[in-house]
This record gives C-alpha cells, sequence and structure tokens, in this order.
C-alpha cells in the first residue's frame, strides 16, 4: 500500500519530533510525493497522494487554514505538516476538528527542525516503496496468471507476505472504469486507497484488468468485513456521484492458489455490477457461483434460451410475464397461491398460466431433472438484465 502515514510516523517521531495531533484513522494512506506549499493556488496540480508540507507563512490564520485542509482534503491529499513555531504556534480547534472529522492526517515538526534534510529522507523513502509496490503488483499478478511458475513470484512476495498464510481477493469496479481517462481513474484510485482504512502492510491495492484489487494477507474475516463495510459507508458520503461495486473472493491458504480467489471475486463482482449491488460475496452466491464461474459464455446462452424459447417468444409477442411465472412456481415449491401473491393476480389467473406454460414447453413439470433445467434456465437469464430476450 505505498509508504505510508504509519510508516512516516516511525522513522519521523524521533528523528524529526513529528507528532500526529489529527486525523489518526487516515494512518494507513499512502504518500506518493512530498509537496511545500505557501499558498493554495498549487492545489490545482494535486493528483492525490501527494504530502503537503508548509511553514505556514501563507496560511497564519484560522480561515487560511482551514482553506488549505479543505483544499488538501477534496484533492486526495495524503495529509499536512506543518512547521510550527514561527507563522503558527498554535493548531486552531477547528482545524484539528476538521480534521478528525475527514480522517486527514495533520502532523506537527517544531521550527528547528530543518526541512530540506527531512524532505530529502522522507522522498527517498517514498521513492524506493513505490518501486516496491511496483515489484509486489508484478508479482502478484504473475500469481494470478501463471500460479505454476511459483518460482516466479514467492520469493519476491517473501519477504513482504505470509506466503503460505491466508489470502483473499477483494475486487472494486464500476461502469466503464476502464474506459476512464488515466487521470481520472488514479485519482478515483487515490480516493478508494484512502477510504479503504487499517489496510498497510497486510494488503495490497492495485489496477489489473479493468478492476481496482486489494489482497488481503493474515487477516481475519472480521477484519476484512469491516474494512469493506467502512469503505463503502465513506465511499457514499464522499463520493456519491461514484458507484462502486465490489465482489469478495474465497479465502484461501498459500499465494499459489491466489488465482481462486481472484476468479471468485470476478464472478461476484459480475453479479454484483449486473445487480446493481454495492457488495456480493462468493461464497453467499449460491448457485450463482457456478453461473458467474462459467466463462463459456454460448454455453450459458444456450442453457437459457433453449429451453424457455417458446415462452419468451410468446413473452415478447404478448407482454406477458409466463416466464416470470414459472420462475415463481419452480422456486416456491409449486405453489399457486405463492405466486399469486408475489403477482398481486388472482389464482385462477396463474393457474390458467401454468396450464399454458406446460403445454408450450412440452412437459408436466414434475421430474427433478426437468424442473432442474428451468430453474438453471431463468437463474441465468436474471444474469442477462439488459437483455432479456
Amino acid at each position: 500500500m505505498g509508504f505510508t502515514i504509519e510508516d512516516m510516523l516511525v522513522v519521523a517521531k524521533e528523528a524529526y519530533q513529528m507528532e500526529l495531533i489529527a486525523g489518526e484513522h487516515g494512518w494507513s494512506n499512502s504518500i506518493n510525493w512530498l509537496i511545500v506549499l505557501e499558498d493554495t493556488t498549487i492545489l490545482n496540480h494535486f493528483s492525490g497522494r501527494e504530502l503537503a508540507i508548509t511553514t505556514g507563512l501563507g496560511f497564519n490564520t484560522e480561515e487560511m487554514l482551514i482553506s488549505l485542509v479543505e483544499g488538501l482534503n477534496a484533492k486526495a491529499a495524503a495529509g499536512l505538516i506543518i512547521n510550527t513555531g514561527q507563522y503558527i504556534t498554535e493548531i486552531p480547534a477547528s482545524v484539528i476538528d476538521y480534521c478528525n472529522r475527514n480522517d486527514f492526517p495533520l502532523m506537527t515538526v517544531p521550527w528547528d527542525i530543518y526541512l530540506v534534510d527531512m524532505i530529502k529522507d522522507l522522498s527517498i523513502r517514498v521513492f524506493l516503496q513505490g518501486t516496491t509496490d511496483e515489484e509486489i503488483s508484478s508479482a502478484m499478478i504473475r500469481a494470478i496468471e501463471d500460479p505454476d511458475a511459483r518460482d516466479l513470484y514467492v520469493q519476491k512476495l517473501l519477504p513482504y507476505f505470509d506466503t503460505d498464510g491466508v489470502f483473499q481477493v477483494i475486487l472494486i469496479t464500476s461502469d466503464d472504469l476502464d474506459k476512464m481517462d488515466t487521470v481520472i481513474r488514479r485519482r478515483i484510485s487515490f480516493r478508494i486507497q484512502q477510504y479503504l482504512m487499517n489496510i498497510t502492510h497486510n494488503g495490497h491495492f492495485f489496477y489489473y484488468n479493468s478492476d481496482f484489487v486489494l489482497i488481503t494477507n493474515a487477516m481475519e474475516p472480521g477484519e476484512n468485513k469491516e474494512i469493506i463495510a467502512g469503505f463503502l459507508d465513506r465511499m457514499k458520503f464522499r463520493m456519491p456521484e461514484f458507484p462502486v461495486y465490489i465482489g469478495v473472493g474465497s479465502r484461501i491458504r498459500d499465494v499459489t492458489k491466489l488465482h481462486i480467489s481472484y476468479q471468485r471475486a470476478r464472478a461476484a463482482a459480475a453479479m454484483a455490477m449486473d445487480r446493481k449491488e454495492s457488495l456480493v460475496v462468493f461464497d453467499q452466491m449460491g448457485l450463482y457461483r457456478i453461473l458467474y464461474s462459467l466463462q463459456d459464455r454460448k454455453l450459458l446462452d444456450e442453457l437459457c434460451k433453449k429451453p424457455l424459447r417458446p415462452l419468451l417468444e410468446y413473452d415478447q409477442k404478448h407482454d406477458s410475464e409466463y416466464v416470470r411465472t414459472l420462475e415463481l412456481y419452480l422456486i416456491n415449491n409449486e405453489s399457486i397461491q405463492a405466486v399469486a401473491e408475489a403477482m398481486f393476480t388472482h389464482r385462477n389467473t396463474i393457474l390458467y398460466r401454468m396450464k399454458n406454460i406446460r403445454k408450450m414447453l412440452g412437459t408436466d413439470l414434475k421430474s427433478t431433472e426437468d424442473k432442474m433445467t428451468y430453474i438453471i434456465a431463468c437463474r441465468i437469464l436474471s444474469m442477462y438484465r439488459k437483455d432479456k430476450t
């Protein structure tokens, strides 16, 4: 997850007397670069994850300082360091309150700290961690694409992860993510990383195959659940204009099986997008685990359209609901009353429809095999939201 606020504090607390005074929940924010600023015009060039540093020369009033942290937060900056003692001697309570409410890390270093040395030191660490992150991403992708070539990725991951431990893949996606401008997608990526709190070196985040990928390692199920729930809450509150769909793969043991969790996360994400649901967990998908895992779309089409063709054609011609009636009849254990209640239709009408349906399909729907055939067909049809005929 890059060089984080937490990493920086470990290094800088003693070396540069750095203190975190607000926004402690943003400790997992990763830092892309360090930028010194004394006015807000430079904010137009921020793209996300920058760590801002100021002496306070241009922000020596409460209003100016509030404007600064608001602007940095809007630009998805990693945090702010204030060099206190000359232009700013005390951080206003309103600024601290804003940073705490928005989980925006605010640090201070005393005036006698030589900023040039600190910036040089931290910049080198950010750069080195960035290079390491790229290597980790490449190794993770290799594990997904070529799991049998373990010698090409296990050794690279071993210094950073428990490669024999438990892994879980979580995919975060949205509509037309792959068609977005690269700069816009990068900014969204930075925002997503900010909202994925409490993950540092036991997780890795990267963009791959038109999705944002989060891989966690050695974390309990409850921890992952809490991280995802918190992330969704923050996204809905702070980026309501950008809906996300999350697919959670199965927990697997050993990095050589990472591809299994990844493929299952893709299946869950596909179902989430189809149904416009924020979160789908593969292990809770029931029969859809099989259907969404099938890569052969032609086979899915055959399993769906061929058995249901007479009803699909009838519904299209007469604007009726024979397919829906059949589906409800099968999933409600052949209860005419249950179907009538679900469709707000008189039971005699449902009886009439079912008589016609049996005749059109050429089956009495008594055998288990017939029932399963049509249940699967109806389930597949529900996967094709945009083309139900």
